[in-house]
C-alpha cells in the first residue's frame, strides 16, 4: 500500500527551546525519526510538516520532503491533526495510509513503523498506534484517593489482571480516505502495535532527554556473544521444536526437533560450556529429549523460569552477563532481558523479537539451536 510518514515539528517549544532540533546523541532530534522513517519497508516517502526554516534546512538535508505550514495551524493550540491534514491536502494524490510519527519519540525504530504499519493491514484495521504493555495501578483524587483501574481493597497478582496498554506516542498509522473524514487518528477499527518499554519515552523536558539517553544505550550495545560464553540456556518450546508441534509416538519422534541440535549440543559440551534446559512445558517428551541430549532440564516452571535461571547462576558461579538465553515467546521476556545475551529464533513471537539481541535466520526445530552452536564455535575458534 502506498504509504506517507508526516513527521510535524513547529519551531516553538516552551519546555526545551527548539526542541525539534536540539543535539540528542550526536544529532537533531528530528533526525532520528527521519532516519527510520527512510530506513522502514513500508513507508514510501517521508515528509516534515514546518513553520520554521532552520528546522526545514536539517530535515531536507537529513532525506525528508518539506511542507511549510501556515502561521494558523503552527501555535500552541493548533493540533497534530491539523498538520497532517494541510500536509496531506498538499499532496499531488493520497497516500492509502499516512503514518504520523513524533520528534519526541527518537527512539523508535524502523521495525517498529513497519510491525504497525504491517498490524493495520493484517487486521483489516482502520487505525493503529504504539504502546506498551502497563502493569500500574492507577489512582485519581490526591486527597480522597480512589482507584481507575483497579480496587484498592482487592488487589490482584500481576499474573491475574487483565492486560492493559500505555499509549507511547511514537507510531500512528491511518487509513487516509478514513483520517481525513474523520479529522481524528483514533476511528473506526482502532488496534495496538506492542512496542518494547526500553524504546518508550517521549521528550518534553531536559530530565527527558537524560532518560531517553540512558535507555537508548540499553538497545545500542553491540549484538555480539558474550566474551566468555559460560552457559547456554534454551527454552524448550519452539526452540528445540516445531512451534510445539508433537507427534503421537513417544520415544525419538514424539516431538519435532531438527536433527542437526545434537551434534551443535555435543561440540558446545566438548568445549567446556554447561547448557541447560528451562521450560513451562508438562509433557513428558522435554525430560526424554533433555535425557536424549545429556543436557539439565527444569520444566513445568510456570511462572518461575527467570527465578530458576538466577539460582542456577548462582549454584554454579556463573556471570549472568556471560549467560546466552534462547527464547520464543512473551514468558521468555524477562530471561532474554536478564541474560547476557537474549536470542530468538526467526519466527519468535513479536514480543520475544523486540527484546532480543540477536534474532536467528532459522526457525525454531529448524536449525535454530545449531545456528547458535555454529556461532559460539566458530567465536571460540578466533
Amino acid at each position: 500500500m502506498n504509504t506517507v510518514a508526516i513527521i510535524p515539528a513547529r519551531g516553538g517549544s516552551k519546555g526545551i527551546p527548539r526542541k525539534n532540533i536540539y543535539p540528542f546523541r550526536g544529532k537533531p532530534l528530528i533526525c532520528w525519526n527521519i532516519d527510520a522513517a527512510l530506513r522502514a519497508e513500508h513507508v514510501d516517502r517521508v515528509i516534515v510538516s514546518t513553520d520554521n526554516a532552520e528546522i526545514a534546512e536539517i530535515a531536507r538535508s537529513a532525506g525528508a520532503i518539506v511542507v511549510m505550514r501556515p502561521d494558523d495551524i503552527s501555535s500552541d493550540i493548533a493540533s497534530s491533526e491539523d498538520a497532517l491534514i494541510h500536509t496531506l491536502k498538499s499532496l499531488d494524490s493520497q497516500p492509502e495510509l499516512t503514518v504520523f510519527l513524533q520528534c519526541t519519540s527518537p527512539l523508535t525504530q524502523s521495525d517498529d513503523i513497519d510491525r504497525c504499519i504491517k498490524k493495520l493491514i493484517d487486521t483489516n484495521a482502520d487505525s493503529a498506534f504504539t504502546a506498551t504493555e502497563s502493569h500500574r495501578f492507577l489512582w485519581k483524587n490526591p486527597d480522597a484517593a480512589t482507584g481507575v483501574n483497579h480496587d484498592g481493597a482487592e488487589r490482584k497478582r500481576r499474573q491475574d489482571l487483565e492486560k492493559e496498554y500505555a499509549e507511547n506516542g511514537a507510531v500512528y498509522v491511518m487509513k487516509t480516505e478514513g483520517f481525513l473524514q474523520s479529522r481524528h487518528r483514533f476511528f473506526g477499527k482502532t488496534v495496538i502495535s506492542e512496542m518494547p518499554l526500553t524504546r518508550t519515552w517521549e521528550i518534553d523536558s531536559h530530565e527527558d532527554l537524560h532518560v531517553a539517553e540512558a535507555l537508548a544505550e540499553l538497545w545500542t550495545q553491540p549484538t555480539e556473544l558474550p566474551e566468555p560464553v559460560e552457559a547456554v540456556v534454551f527454552d524448550f518450546d519452539g526452540v528445540m521444536t516445531d512451534n510445539a508441534v508433537y507427534v503421537t509416538e513417544m520415544g525419538e519422534e514424539s516431538v519435532r526437533c531438527d536433527r542437526g541440535d545434537g551434534w551443535g549440543i555435543a561440540r558446545l559440551r566438548d568445549a567446556g560450556i554447561r547448557m541447560a534446559v528451562m521450560s513451562t512445558e508438562e509433557n513428558p517428551v522435554v525430560q526424554a529429549r533433555c535425557t536424549k541430549l545429556k543436557l539439565e532440564c527444569f520444566h513445568q516452571l510456570g511462572d518461575r523460569k527467570i527465578s530458576r535461571l538466577q539460582d542456577w547462576c548462582k549454584q554454579h558461579q556463573l556471570n549472568l552477563n556471560n549467560i546466552i538465553y534462547v527464547g520464543n515467546d512473551e514468558n521468555d521476556i524477562e530471561c532474554l532481558m536478564t541474560a547476557g545475551t537474549g536470542i530468538v529464533p526467526s519466527d519468535a513471537h513479536d514480543s520475544a523479537r523486540q527484546v532480543a539481541d540477536i534474532v536467528l535466520s532459522t526457525q525454531g526445530g529448524h536449525g535454530a539451536v545449531r545456528e547458535l552452536c555454529d556461532m559460539i564455535l566458530n567465536k571460540e575458534k578466533r
